[in-house]
């Protein structure tokens, strides 16, 4: 069985700093991830907005989480744990669009292998398709 604390894509839900925030109920750290992540997505997240115990948990979801992540959507329609359960997963367009060029994709190959993130103001969301 895999971690349910490993999202659908890979990444590492446990250090996640809007799982952190909520687990702590910390709004000084929902205020700094929604203004990074507005920044980095290009969209307004409010602080309201950041709250979650990790996709693949019981419980409340980020908006992108919960209602948006295409990864999310297909891993759930499928029946699968994460999309690297997925036989189609070297040839699908869903994660390739997601993590769209070789530095994020070193990126997040460092966070999912270590749990931290060594360019943690680098990283962004999945993109949107």
């Amino acid at each position: 069985m895999t971690n349910e604390l490993i999202g659908c894509c890979g990444l590492n839900c446990e250090k996640c700093d809007a799982r952190l925030a909520t687990l702590n109920n910390d709004d000084e750290l929902r205020r700094k991830t929604a203004e990074l992540w507005s920044k980095l997505n290009s969209a307004d997240i409010t602080p309201e907005m950041i709250n979650c115990t990790g996709c693949r948990s019981d419980g409340v979801k980020t908006p992108f989480c919960g209602f948006i992540c295409p990864i999310r959507k297909c891993v759930n329609a499928k029946g699968l744990a994460t999309c690297a359960d997925c036989k189609d997963v070297y040839e699908c367009a869903i994660p390739a669009r997601a993590i769209r060029s070789a530095s994020e994709r070193e990126t997040v190959e460092a966070f999912t292998a270590t749990g931290s993130c060594p360019a943690r103001a680098q990283i962004s969301s999945v993109s949107r398709p």
